[in-house]
């Protein structure tokens, strides 16, 4: 029986933020969603993100909007909740950028950057709930600029029960896999200096 308990926490860990669907309301291309309203990338797995002419700033400003709506496994509807990938796909999508439904599939994408190099907009990946199984299960949106405490956006079924701001706490740290960039003029110095 313990094994069994195990296995289910293994298949929860790894399958949690992992159902694709369209969030309502979003701008995306008629050609990446099929007739059920499912992302294709559940057949063609999205390798890189093309985030257009979205800054970061923007994409951040519309993110905080969203705090305080409660946690809500595999939902990308506002009205009912989100976990966490469906709140990441539903900030992006808003803009018409398509990211991967699973933040598992986040794991080899873009590049990954040194965790105090991390700027507004870059993704940072967690374990699951366990630890011990390094496999990504959480994700979230960095909106602290270097040199301040790491702070990101997501959505948690931990103590706030939904989308909020954290400290990369002693609790994240030992999750903490890495720093994924998104937003190429997080590389090249043109992001225009604003406050978070």
């Amino acid at each position: 029986m313990r094994l069994a308990n195990h296995c289910y926490l293994l298949y929860f860990a790894v399958t949690a933020c992992s159902h694709p669907a369209k969030p309502p309301g979003a701008v995306v291309p008629k050609d990446s969603v099929d007739k059920s309203g499912y992302y294709v990338d559940s057949k063609k797995p999205i390798t890189a993100v093309s985030t257009g002419h979205t800054t970061p700033a923007e994409l951040i400003t519309f993110a905080r909007t969203l705090t305080g709506i409660p946690y809500k496994y595999a939902s990308t509807d506002p009205a009912k909740g989100f976990d966490c990938s469906g709140f990441i796909t539903y900030v992006f999508n808003h803009f018409g950028i398509i990211v991967p439904r699973q933040s598992v599939d986040f794991t080899s994408m873009q590049h990954a950057i040194d965790l105090k190099q991390a700027k507004p907009g870059d993704l940072i990946l967690f374990t699951g709930t366990d630890s011990t199984v390094r496999i990504v299960g959480h994700m979230g949106i960095i909106v602290s600029a270097p040199g301040q405490e790491i702070r990101f956006i997501h959505s948690t079924s931990g103590r706030a029960y939904g989308v909020t701001e954290t400290s990369l706490k002693p609790y994240y740290v030992g999750r903490y896999m890495k720093i994924i960039r998104i937003f190429p003029q997080n590389d090249n110095g043109r992001e225009r200096k604003k406050r978070f």
